[in-house]
């Protein structure tokens, strides 16, 4: 236990410092809030409703910005003192992200209709709400565009003051808007609040004038985006695939059980969702940024079981805390009428030990770019998800929905397990020359 402090202490809190801490605590409280607010005035059928235009929403942004926020940071940051090869990444990454959200925000206005089928059903007509949508995704684009410049160049300060005032703005937004119009209150404040982080673009560009000029598109070179597109593919992979599959699965709760079962998924996944944002964020800071720095299988059994040991027993304790006391956290988050969730709690949390279990050793994908492994066991995991769950809904009702979140991702985890067993589990040589 002085193992794991001391870890804290010196590797994260520090960095956390400096970084997101307050951001994702807010994000956090924020989410809390709002799904409180939905829960009160919407009840559990907006729940599903908010649930599948969320899940749109991230699939659309993600293609907005071609999956390059990751890759930019880092290109950025490698080539800030670079002024001729700085050129041609703003300006290739800046003209792709402008043509490819203009494209996606005029599809998704012209064919608005079919788009709310889709995700909302013919049963619901929230055609404006798509078209809103797409009006203000070439913004979302330009935010992300400008955050990115502004991350590479390592401003996380200012960043982190522009996220807070962005999340505060629609927070009181979106508490406004489903006080005032229920259901299409909480539905334009899902469609419009990315927006409003307008001013993330305004302070950025300000901040950064000479990077404008920098801009052009007689620089856009295409073997920038060949450097760039494995993390393209591996970014759009996840950020879609996932929403995509969550979309089906509440449809299908929908169709073969009822809304309010879907709303009440819905609801155990956004309690999933905010205990695993600080886990993420530790992945972020640490994990990520260490595996890089490894170059032999000694050194990773090392980490990875450092961290089971250290990191794990705590995360285990707060998530028995977490469902001892979901009764308690119904009252909370939620209503009366949101009870049966806790009934999901048990099949969700044990997925989401073997989610954590198998991120920690995925990783291993990202920093040593192992690009294809990555995306074909994304895919696996996906597919799975949506054969599992389908058939359990079908044998056990809503129950079935966290029993194939749980089946799939300690699917995932084995698979992981035998792809890196060498590492892990093999024998290592003696003179130390073990590296990849």
């Amino acid at each position: 236990m002085k193992k794991f402090f001391n870890y804290i202490n010196s590797e994260v809190l520090v960095k956390a410092g400096n970084l997101n801490t307050v951001n994702i605590s807010l994000r956090i409280f924020s989410g809390i809030l709002i799904t409180k607010f939905i829960a009160i005035y919407i009840g559990p059928y907006g729940m599903a409703l908010i649930g599948n235009l969320r899940n749109f929403l991230s699939a659309i942004q993600s293609l907005a910005i071609s999956g390059l926020y990751k890759g930019v940071v880092k290109f950025i940051s490698q080539c800030k003192d670079d002024a001729v090869e700085l050129s041609r990444t703003l300006s290739t990454v800046f003209y792709l992200g402008f043509f490819s959200s203009v494209l996606l925000a005029f599809i998704c206005y012209y064919n608005a209709e079919l788009i709310n089928d889709l995700i909302f059903s013919s049963s619901y007509n929230y055609t404006y709400i798509i078209e809103t949508l797409a009006i203000v995704l070439p913004f979302y684009a330009l935010n992300m565009f400008v955050f990115s410049i502004m991350n590479g160049f390592s401003k996380h300060k200012i960043l982190l003051i522009i996220n807070i005032l962005g999340q505060i703005v629609g927070l009181l937004v979106t508490l406004l808007l489903i006080y005032d119009q229920n259901i299409d209150g909480a539905l334009i404040a899902v469609s419009i609040t990315p927006a409003l982080n307008l001013l993330i673009t305004i302070v950025g560009v300000a901040f950064r004038k000479n990077l404008m000029s920098s801009i052009r598109i007689t620089q856009v070179n295409f073997s920038i985006l060949n450097k760039l597109s494995p993390y393209m593919i591996m970014a759009l992979v996840s950020a879609i695939a996932i929403p995509i599959v969550m979309i089906i699965i509440r449809n299908y709760i929908i169709s073969e059980i009822g809304i309010k079962s879907a709303g009440y998924w819905t609801a155990m996944t956004r309690v999933s969702d905010y205990y695993l944002m600080f886990f993420n964020s530790l992945m972020a800071l640490y994990i990520l940024p260490r595996f890089s720095e490894i170059n032999g299988k000694r050194e990773f059994r090392k980490e990875v079981f450092s961290f089971y040991k250290t990191i794990m027993p705590v995360f285990l304790v707060l998530l028995l805390i977490i469902y001892f006391s979901r009764s308690l956290l119904i009252s909370l988050f939620f209503t009366e009428d949101f009870r049966p969730v806790e009934d999901l709690f048990g099949f969700q949390i044990l997925g989401d030990i073997a989610r954590v279990l198998s991120m920690v050793i995925a990783y291993q994908f990202l920093a040593k770019k192992m690009f294809a492994h990555f995306i074909i066991l994304e895919i696996f995991l996906f597919v799975i998800m949506y054969v599992s769950s389908i058939y359990l809904i079908d044998e056990f009702g809503l129950k079935g929905a966290v029993m194939g979140h749980c089946l799939s991702y300690f699917m995932y985890f084995g698979i992981i397990l035998l792809l890196f067993s060498s590492s892990l589990f093999g024998v290592l040589a003696e003179d130390g020359m073990d590296d990849y």
